[in-house]
Parts: structure tokens; sequence; C-alpha cells
């Protein structure tokens, strides 16, 4: 694996590097010795599946707020996304802004989200498919989520008027949830 430090604070990007053969190919999706030389978390106690179907749908932008947040391990298994991080650390000197990339089955990224971060994606092909390591497991009461068109933070997505479900799409802007806790 290698590992790219993104542009926001404690955000990385992961290469991925497949072995080939006849077969196939095989890659190391995780390895805790090289996560713990980066400093980054090894604990993984929930994994999540998403799959969304059709281009142009979006989910997000959600996370976990404290005592429990979530740090999140993501890779596109199928299809591909576009997906997006905004930091939402209100004493973090990077607050509110947010950070892209495309992932997919072929390009073999995954994407390290620290604690802290709502996370969001759209679908870019149709059968989409996401798997996510979790540093916790889902506390609904402690689940946050902002506007995926919030004009503060003005995330240029890719396909514009997304489907994406009712609870996504009444969520407020971002202010209004972190001075809400």
């Amino acid at each position: 694996m290698t590992f790219t430090p993104g542009p926001l604070n404690g955000l990385w990007v992961l290469g991925l590097e497949p072995r080939h053969d006849t077969r196939g190919w095989f890659v190391r999706t995780w390895c805790e010795a090289e996560f713990a030389e980066h400093g980054l978390n090894t604990r993984w106690p929930q994994a999540n599946t998403t799959r969304t179907l059709h281009r142009g749908m979006l989910r997000g932008m959600h996370w976990q707020a404290a005592p429990h947040p979530e740090t999140k391990l993501i890779r596109c298994t199928r299809g591909a996304v576009w997906d997006v991080v905004v930091d939402v650390r209100p004493e973090s000197p990077t607050f509110g802004r947010w950070s892209a990339l495309e992932l997919s089955e072929s390009n073999h990224r995954q994407l390290y989200v620290p604690a802290g971060f709502a996370h969001g994606f759209q679908c870019l092909t149709d059968d989409a498919e996401l798997h996510y390591l979790m540093s916790d497991v889902y506390h609904p009461d402690l689940a946050r989520g902002f506007r995926w068109d919030d004009p503060a933070v003005a995330i240029p997505w890719p396909i514009s008027d997304p489907v994406m479900s009712d609870r996504d799409r009444a969520f407020g802007p971002l202010s209004s949830v972190v001075e809400s806790g």
C-alpha cells in the first residue's frame, strides 16, 4: 500500500498495489502494522457495505458525533463514485473545507477519513458498491448530517439534481448542525 496525505488535516489516500498472475489479481487492503506506522487507526469493530443502483444517486453528507465519532476506511468494490469528505471539526484549521476524489473498482484507491469528517458520495456509474471499515459501532442518536448543496461549503457535485433520500435532502446547513452539536 502507498499512503499519501490528503489536502485536509488527517485525511489519507491509500493506493492499493494489486499483484497480477494468470488467475487474476490479489491486493492487500489493510495491514495493522502499516497503519500503525503512519499513526492511523488500527481498530475496526464494524464493517459496512452500501450498494447504490443508479448513476447520479447521492448519499450524504453524514458523520457520527462525539463521544463515538467514526474514522472510516472506504473503498469502491464495484462501479465508480465521486467521494467527498468535509472537515466538521470546529477547532480544525480546515473546518468546513471539502476534498473529493474518484473511487472505483479499477483505480485501486481507498480513502482514510478521520473522525470528525462528514462523508458522502455520488455514483458515477450504475450499480456502485462501497465497503467501509468503521472505528466505532453505529449510534443512531449520534448520527448527524448537513445539506449536500450547502452554499457555505460549495461542493461542486458532478451530476446536477441528484436522486437522494428524503432524509438527506431535508438536512440543514452545516452551520446549524455544528452549532446544535
